[in-house]
C-alpha cells in the first residue's frame, strides 16, 4: 500500500451551526503509523477557531486528544472505538456550551 487509502470522511454542520468533521485514512504500518491508521476528528463551536473535542494522532505524539483545549493522551484500540469515543465527548461538549 503505497498511497494513504481515506476509509471515512465527513463533513458537516449541525443544527447549532457547529461543524462536525471525521477524517480516517489506512496507511501501510509503519513506525510512525504502526496501527496503519491515521485520523482527525473535530468538534468545533460556531464562531471559536479551536476545535472543543479534537483526536488524531499525528507523529511524534502518537494516539491524542484536545478537550476544551487540554491535551491528554488516547488510548487507541480500533477505529469503531474511535468514533464512539469521539462522538460521546462532541455530546458532553456540546452540553457545556
Amino acid at each position: 500500500m503505497a498511497q494513504a487509502e481515506e476509509v471515512l470522511r465527513e463533513k458537516l454542520w449541525n443544527e447549532e451551526g457547529n461543524l462536525v468533521e471525521m477524517v480516517i485514512w489506512r496507511v501501510e504500518p509503519t513506525s510512525k503509523q504502526p496501527d496503519g491508521l491515521r485520523y482527525r476528528l473535530a468538534f468545533v463551536r460556531t464562531g471559536e477557531e479551536e476545535p472543543a473535542v479534537l483526536y488524531d494522532n499525528h507523529h511524534p505524539k502518537g494516539h491524542h486528544r484536545h478537550l476544551e483545549g487540554v491535551e491528554e493522551p488516547y488510548h487507541f484500540t480500533d477505529a469503531r472505538q474511535l468514533i464512539e469515543d469521539f462522538q460521546a465527548d462532541l455530546e458532553r461538549a456540546k452540553r457545556r456550551k
